[in-house]
């Protein structure tokens, strides 16, 4: 199986199944007297773990990150880091009885057909258990932009129907404690509420629903990206589409911008104590590829969790017309966990960029 790394210098490759022995990352690149703090890595991983609460699955896991190698007196040696996490509460008899069955909108008729063998328990590699490998290594990313200044914040903005307004504040802490006193990870209270008592409904109902989480990424530098194949916004939707059940990536002013005239949608140049800004940031931060200073701002839409607890048609291996029913534990919508997966692939993103940008101005 090919495609198991991200990045070209600060560099992530994972590896472990669903009901394995572990999931791990090892990391390359990472520059050498990076303060890792052992504590925050863990408090990244715990926002993303499963069992949370009644509108996440069910599985409990304490996903404990053990560094095996890279750090040294609590800084990093320039070394690769390996990271692994122990898979403590695999069920694999919940997934018996799809052995031989396909489930709809799953991988495992196109892993059957591509590889000739698949992992029926929980999907094996093709698992959302795996992203807990990418905020690990996310976790040491924020490690390095924060000694550069960089911010990164993601919340959920979106779920089914539901829209959170626009933020209201600059202050991106004060953002993320809004975010964390509620169990979706939306930084409206309001907003929040309607989506934990949607989300709750639809879990009752045996059914799943979608949603959106929107990021801001700040104090990135001008002139990351470049401006043919490598643009940073490419960069930036790659790594999101590379998350599961993601199904759409925008940056800016997005499709919406596609309704609009140039003359609304033209980010004007000002400068401000001298520095240049826009008036505007229809742009997203990036313009040509390239970053321009402003936040960098895109919001990512995740579909329906596949699993859902009804029975559903479909076929076995033979090909065979058959009923399939939803068992297991699953979330009845993946946004709330998916939030600190979407800043940690961002966080490559840019770490992987600054440090190419680097390289290239130091040579």
């Amino acid at each position: 199986m090919a495609g198991n790394s991200f990045g070209d210098i600060f560099k992530i490759s994972t590896f472990g199944e669903s009901h394995g022995k572990a999931i791990g990352v090892i990391i390359d690149g990472c520059p050498s007297l990076i303060d890792i703090d052992e504590d925050f890595i863990q408090s990244e991983l715990d926002k993303r773990k499963p069992g949370q609460s009644k509108i996440t699955t069910q599985r409990k896991e304490s996903d404990t990150a053990q560094i095996l190698s890279g750090v040294f007196e609590g800084k990093s040696t320039g070394t690769p880091i390996a990271i692994v996490i122990p898979n403590e509460d695999q069920r694999s008899k919940d997934y018996s009885h799809i052995q031989d069955k396909f489930r709809p909108s799953h991988a495992d008729y196109t892993y059957q057909m591509k590889y000739g063998v698949r992992d029926y328990r929980g999907g094996g590699r093709s698992s959302a258990r795996e992203t807990a490998a990418r905020v690990a290594a996310g976790a040491i990313a924020k490690l390095f932009l924060k000694q550069r200044g960089i911010e990164i914040f993601a919340h959920v903005s979106g779920v089914g129907k539901l829209e959170a307004p626009n933020l209201d504040s600059n202050n991106l802490q004060d953002l993320l404690e809004r975010r964390e006193q509620n169990i979706v990870r939306c930084a409206d209270p309001a907003s929040a509420a309607e989506m934990v008592t949607f989300i709750d409904e639809v879990r009752k109902n045996g059914d799943t629903v979608g949603g959106r989480i929107s990021c801001i990424i700040r104090n990135v530098p001008v002139g990351l990206g470049e401006p043919v194949f490598d643009k940073l916004h490419a960069d930036l939707a790659k790594a999101m589409m590379s998350i599961n059940a993601v199904h759409g990536f925008e940056y800016g002013s997005g499709f919406a911008g596609s309704e609009m005239f140039g003359s609304e949608h033209n980010d004007i140049f000002v400068n401000q104590q001298e520095q240049v800004k826009t008036l505007t940031n229809f742009s997203g931060g990036i313009q040509g590829g390239i970053s321009n200073g402003m936040d960098i701002t895109f919001k990512t839409a995740f579909k329906p969790v596949a699993t859902i607890m009804r029975d559903q048609a479909t076929i076995n291996e033979e090909g065979e017309s058959t009923t399939i029913s939803g068992k297991g534990r699953h979330d009845p919508c993946v946004v709330p966990r998916a939030v600190i997966i979407v800043e940690a692939m961002a966080a490559l993103v840019i770490a992987d960029h600054l440090l190419k940008h680097e390289a290239y101005h130091n040579a």
